[in-house]
């Protein structure tokens, strides 16, 4: 039996929306025959953008969406992705399965999806091989509301008012694949670029610097004593890899063991927050710096007889219960990290949806981000969960609860594999309303395909609380709940 007991009297921080944020990167089929398919295509778009992924991702309310790398962020260059089409400049993704990029989706293009979706953008600027001036004349470019070059040539380009992009990102993985740079050199390299991208009239940046890989918090430290003042955020990447890089394993072929060693791996970002935040808050006890997790997510070996640089993976029940694990971590560290995006949004890594020519699914993950959007910008209260430990020593159950607007909000998962389990959900303060909820529930190794989109599904439950007015349900193995309580 578990008991789940929540504290209605007492709201305390704020959940910012952007922790359900998302990254798309020029790899694979994430951007080309993901999100854009051109305006001559034959599948139902405005302007080249897919209609049907852009109604899926404003149904959850996608709060923003980062691009346009990742690692091909240090190797883009802005100039190349603007003006006419048939004039900009074609390059191989080196990166990426060493594939043409020919530009035709480059910054109008992002902003445009970021306008139909409704969505904060979310640029990651070029460190690793390019120059200050350059990112300074980007933001120029978006931002200047003034009468320079720089905006006239935008206006020139069909967007006479400034764009306003508020958070922008110094470089990506500068300790890797952006540069393999030093943490002392890199700290030098964040100030000197965030000098001199300026804010243009009412548009103040949100400046992104490089955080650490994991746990490199000596990153962190030499970060946080050295840059610490002239930054708004501070990055951070760790992907849930249930095994060495070279065997990763697959993502629908799993035994007990490897399925709860991978939720073993993504309840390692608890830890990882923890500790990352003792160091920020020693040189920002004020919290004015935000931790920003902005690539997360399971990394499997690629689907079987496809690209080995498209990073192409299924989406299971199990991935379902990582971004479960995952996003209540985010919740609980809502005090310091202020924006989350999962990698990435579609075609890659751990997908909210899969696309294959006219065709599209939407994964178990697109389903947890949808049971869980209802505690976007919701305070959060205190939420116990007193419950068995499975094995590796993961607790059976997650829990979060949120108020907003008279609305308490209450997701939970149960993470056993096949073991279904007892709950009594306690809302203390709670005097009694209407009620709704939904569940998600399949076995473990359960997907869609294209063939049956919609095997896997939220499907509404039915909850009645006891004379008692405490909550009684059986939450099947493998499950994720979420529940709505008025006042």
């Amino acid at each position: 039996m578990t008991v789940i007991t929540v504290d209605t009297r007492h709201p305390g921080q704020q959940i910012s929306r952007n922790l359900f944020g998302n990254f798309s990167e020029h790899l694979g089929r994430c951007i080309y025959g993901g999100v854009y398919v051109g305006e001559d295509s034959p599948i139902p778009n405005e302007n080249g953008m897919r209609k049907d992924i852009v109604e899926a991702l404003r149904k959850i309310h996608l709060p923003v969406l980062r691009w346009p790398g990742g690692c091909f962020a240090d190797e883009y260059h802005w100039e190349d992705g603007i003006g006419p089409k048939e004039n900009r400049r074609r390059m191989v993704n080196t990166n990426w399965g060493s594939v043409v990029e020919d530009n035709s989706f480059g910054t109008h293009e992002f902003l445009e999806l970021c306008r139909q979706i409704g969505c904060e953008p979310y640029i990651n600027a070029n460190v690793g091989s390019g120059t200050v001036r350059e990112m300074a004349e980007w933001v120029e470019y978006l931002n200047q509301g003034a009468d320079s070059t720089l905006a006239r040539r935008r206006a020139e380009n069909g967007h006479p008012e400034p764009f306003g992009v508020k958070y922008w990102g110094v470089g990506n993985e500068s300790w890797g694949c952006g540069g393999n740079m030093r943490p002392e050199y890199y700290a030098d390299e964040f100030k000197r670029y965030q000098t001199y991208c300026r804010t243009y009239g009412p548009y103040r940046l949100y400046r992104i610097a490089c955080g650490p890989s994991v746990n490199d918090y000596r990153w962190t430290e030499v970060l946080m004593e050295r840059a610490g003042r002239f930054m708004d955020g501070l990055s951070l990447h760790h992907y849930t890899v249930p095994g060495p890089w070279e065997a990763k394993g697959s993502a629908t072929v799993f035994d007990e063991d490897r399925y709860y060693f991978t939720l073993e791996r993504a309840d390692y970002m608890e830890e990882l927050l923890r500790n990352h935040i003792a160091i920020m808050d020693r040189f920002d006890p004020e919290k004015r710096v935000g931790l920003i997790v902005d690539e997360w997510g399971t990394w499997f070996d690629v689907e079987p007889g496809t690209n080995p640089g498209f990073l192409y993976q299924q989406s299971t029940m199990r991935d379902a219960m990582v971004a479960a694990i995952t996003l209540h971590i985010f919740m609980r560290h809502a005090d310091r990290v202020r924006m989350a995006n999962i990698a990435q949004l579609i075609n890659v890594l751990q997908a909210l949806i899969l696309t294959e020519g006219e065709k599209m699914l939407l994964t178990p993950t697109y389903h947890v981000f949808d049971l869980l959007q209802g505690h976007m910008d919701a305070s959060s209260l205190p939420c116990e969960a007193a419950c068995g430990i499975l094995p590796h020593g993961m607790k059976q159950v997650t829990a979060a609860a949120s108020e907003k607007d008279g609305v308490i909000t209450v997701t939970l998962a149960n993470l056993a594999m096949t073991e279904a389990e007892d709950v009594e959900l306690r809302l203390d303060g709670w005097q009694g309303g209407a009620c709704t909820a939904r569940i998600l529930s399949e076995e473990v190794h359960a997907f869609n395909t294209f063939e049956q989109p919609d095997r896997v599904a939220p499907k509404p439950l039915t909850l009645q609380p006891g004379a008692d007015g405490v909550i009684r349900l059986s939450l099947p193995a493998c499950s994720v709940v979420s529940a709505s309580f008025r006042a």
